[in-house]
């Protein structure tokens, strides 16, 4: 016989799981679709998700660890921004150094301000609060599955449509795909393509910067060293996959997250941990593989069309 509250319990941690690589793989395509890749979004979700709760610990609300973690995300954002636009460093080094930064200074600050190096535990932050909603509630099963998760996990799926509608429909996102696809050509009808990929990069950073939050203010109530664990990575995998489009990358996050949920679940049962652990990893990886051999089957049938529309 079925256990319908144990696939009810799935669905409703899988949406969980899913949020932050969401968030983050809209920000890096919004990147992407500029014709920037933004290897450092790691490192940005941790300092945000250190910042956060620091802010709001200190603040003594909300809005203030809403505040700091967006401002961190920003300015760290900025300056992968200028070494990379501005003094045309190479986009991948530039990334590298955010996270192998991220990591040491996150443990820095937190000793800092807890005296500790794991977590923030002893810190008394905020959270960003769960959310019922009105009707969907009262269905059963739905209601048990769709509502009652936090603020942000309905933020980012609104996101998708926000961020589709502001690439397909809007003037800047019309530019922003102009510059990625072509920078000279746009940049010959006076589009200032350094602005513009400053400003997608800046975007990308807060959209990182809420998925590193929601881990330390949602997901859990507190900050811990490392807390991330490559989901940067796995956004970007989202993305690639889902060919830096808003949906795509909405499609790819929900497969990756299913294996991250799947691994939560194992772990109840008598598995060696390395296995569970390894478990989102392996996803990416045979995922990204999946989709190279398409895309290259894709680039052989162009390239065979073409051949035979020269022969004919």
């Amino acid at each position: 016989m079925i256990d319908y509250s144990f696939i009810v319990d799935f669905l409703f941690m899988w949406i969980r799981v899913a949020t932050p690589i969401l968030l983050t793989s809209l920000g890096a395509v919004i990147c992407e679709r500029t014709g920037v890749v933004n290897l450092g979004l790691d490192g940005i979700m941790l300092i945000s998700a250190l910042f956060g709760v620091l802010g709001s610990a200190w603040g003594g609300n909300l809005f203030w660890g809403l505040a700091a973690g967006v401002g961190a995300a920003l300015i760290v954002s900025g300056v992968f921004a200028y070494f990379h636009l501005m003094l045309k460093a190479n986009a991948v080094l530039c990334g590298t150094a955010v996270n192998t930064i991220a990591g040491g200074l996150t443990v820095f600050v937190l000793q800092l301000a807890t005296g500790e190096k794991g977590s923030s535990s002893s810190l008394k932050s905020f959270s960003f609060p769960a959310v019922n909603i009105p009707i969907i509630k009262d269905i059963p099963v739905l209601g048990d599955i769709l509502s009652g998760h936090n603020v942000i996990t309905y933020f980012a799926f609104l996101m998708v449509i926000v961020i589709t509608v502001f690439l397909y429909r809007t003037p800047m996102g019309l530019r922003m795909r102009a510059v990625g696809e072509n920078p000279s050509a746009a940049s010959s009808v006076g589009q200032n393509v350094v602005k513009i990929r400053f400003l997608a990069i800046l975007l990308c950073g807060v959209m990182a910067g809420m998925g590193g939050m929601y881990l330390s203010m949602g997901y859990l109530s507190m900050f811990t060293r490392d807390m991330v664990a490559g989901r940067g990575f796995i956004a970007l995998a989202a993305c690639a996959m889902g060919q830096a489009n808003p949906v795509g990358a909405l499609i790819s996050s929900m497969v990756f997250s299913f294996f991250d949920g799947l691994s939560n679940i194992l772990q109840l049962l008598q598995i060696p941990s390395e296995f569970v652990q390894m478990l989102p990893y392996g996803a990416t990886i045979l995922g990204l593989t999946v989709y190279s051999i398409q895309k290259q089957r894709q680039k052989n049938k162009k390239n065979k069309e073409i051949q035979q529309n020269v022969i004919k």
